[in-house]
């Protein structure tokens, strides 16, 4: 038996999960009083639409709280509409009453039942306590990127164990290459592996095909990089010709009618939300003009969409200074491999300034940027054309985040990429975004970012006040 990421096994997981949606939609039913066989089949078409979510699926890949929330409730909803259907052909309209308490309190208890699992799976990934033994096989430079994205988000639940390939690559790696692919089970004997990625690697396709026969045969999970894997993404199906699949892509255009509509709704939204915002906006206004001598807003270049540049807006958290050159930091950023942000050079906050930037309220004037129509308010933060010209030239793909409309905030920044840090990691996230753009993605990261502020100045109060983030 293939092991739960979560350290216990998959009949056992499928079983706590399936026991505790019974349990919470048997609590729904006591309290909502309705009649029996109603409820009964209410729960039945939940369960069912549970598993069809794949929520029973016990190796699901870095599953989130919010696609779990937003599971449950629809499969509850789902739940309750079939059985209220089924009432009203019946004539049983008695149970109407009932039903509809359930799914309320179902929508309760489920949820949270739910986010119980997710948090404790969740948990017990990050703190690194367990997680499936991971076999890669390829050992270049996308083997060695996946190997990364494992051990810096424990939460996909994977344990990078070692390579398996013949003629390794360079690549920074930092477990080792165990063998070659004749020994694949003398390996995954010796390390307990039950889980393997395939990478890219120097073998031939006719190679890896009999790999993977091999892999199926010692009961091992398989997953796949696919070629082309940057045009990949949630939109794609599979159709075939023959014998032969072929995977059909489809991915948004960012001057298309779909872009147009979240551009429409970018201003509807920043318009209203400058007018509810307005006493906050005028309060941090006078409090940056009366702290410190200088302009309330700070205006500075930056490149958007099809490479034009605009003047991006916020309210001024440091102190007005001589014009000094960007050298030693553009220096120092490609040492790195850091995006610029936060603090650079010499700190010249001011108290507001600093609180400002705390809780990123120094971008609130960018909604000014969104009415313009120079920003929209998800997408991948601007940059400053010096930055761009050095970035484009070191990044592969890094000029393909000026497709779509820069954004007050985005995929990047809630994924705990803000401020100094790593971006290639940025300039994936970003480019993952507009490959997989949908309105709802853009809500889900709305929702976040509030959130991922707070989950930052968690982790900022036990490190030094230089540290504050500006994405």
């Amino acid at each position: 038996m293939l092991r739960h990421p979560s350290g216990i096994g998959s009949r056992a997981w499928i079983a706590i999960s399936t026991l505790a949606d019974a349990a919470m939609l048997a609590i729904a039913a006591v309290l909502s009083s309705g009649p029996f066989l109603a409820l009964l089949m209410m729960s039945v078409v939940c369960m069912a639409e549970l598993g069809r979510r794949k929520l029973y699926t016990p190796h699901a890949i870095g599953a989130g709280l919010l696609p779990t929330t937003g599971a449950a409730l629809c499969a509850v909803a789902v739940g309750a509409i079939v059985t209220l259907a089924a009432t009203a052909v019946f004539h049983h309209s008695a149970a109407t009453d009932g039903v509809l308490r359930a799914w309320l309190f179902a929508s309760v208890t489920v949820t949270l039942s739910r986010l119980t699992l997710a948090l404790w799976r969740r948990n017990a990934h990050a703190r690194g306590l367990v997680g499936r033994r991971t076999l890669i096989i390829g050992a270049g430079a996308i083997g060695a990127q996946l190997e990364h994205r494992m051990r810096d988000n424990p939460a996909f639940g994977m344990i990078p164990v070692g390579y398996l390939d013949a003629d390794p690559a360079d690549a920074d790696r930092g477990i080792p290459v165990l063998g070659s692919p004749d020994m694949l089970e003398q390996i995954v004997a010796d390390t307990h592996i039950d889980f393997v990625v395939v990478a890219f690697s120097s073998a031939p396709d006719s190679e890896v095909l009999p790999l993977l026969r091999r892999c199926e045969r010692l009961g091992l999970e398989l997953a796949v990089v696919p070629r082309l894997y940057e045009n990949v993404n949630r939109r794609q199906r599979v159709e075939h010709v023959g014998g032969l699949p072929l995977l059909a892509m489809r991915t948004p255009h960012p001057h298309s009618w779909e872009y147009a509509v979240k551009h429409t709704l970018d201003r509807l939204v920043a318009a209203i939300l400058v007018v509810v915002a307005s006493p906050l906006l005028i309060g941090l206004a006078i409090a940056v003009k009366i702290t410190s001598p200088g302009p309330v807003l700070f205006r500075q270049p930056r490149v958007g969409r099809d490479g034009r540049a605009f003047d991006i807006l916020k309210f001024r958290s440091m102190r007005v200074a001589s014009a000094e050159t960007d050298e030693l930091l553009r220096q120092r950023l490609r040492a790195s491999g850091s995006a610029p942000g936060g603090v650079e050079g010499l700190d010249r906050r001011t108290p507001i300034g600093t609180f400002l930037r705390r809780f990123s309220l120094d971008e609130l004037p960018q909604l000014l940027n969104v009415l313009r129509g120079d920003m929209s308010l998800v997408g991948p933060r601007p940059e400053r054309p010096e930055f761009v010209d050095l970035f484009q030239t070191d990044l592969v793909r890094y000029d393909d985040r000026h497709r779509v409309k820069s954004g007050m905030t985005g995929w990047a920044q809630v994924s705990g990429l803000r401020g100094q840090t790593s971006l290639a990691d940025r300039v994936e996230c970003d480019n993952w975004y507009i490959q997989n753009w949908s309105v709802w993605l853009d809500l889900k990261i709305l929702i976040l970012t509030p959130l991922e502020i707070i989950r930052s100045q968690a982790e900022s109060s036990n490190r030094s006040p230089t540290s504050s983030q500006e994405a």
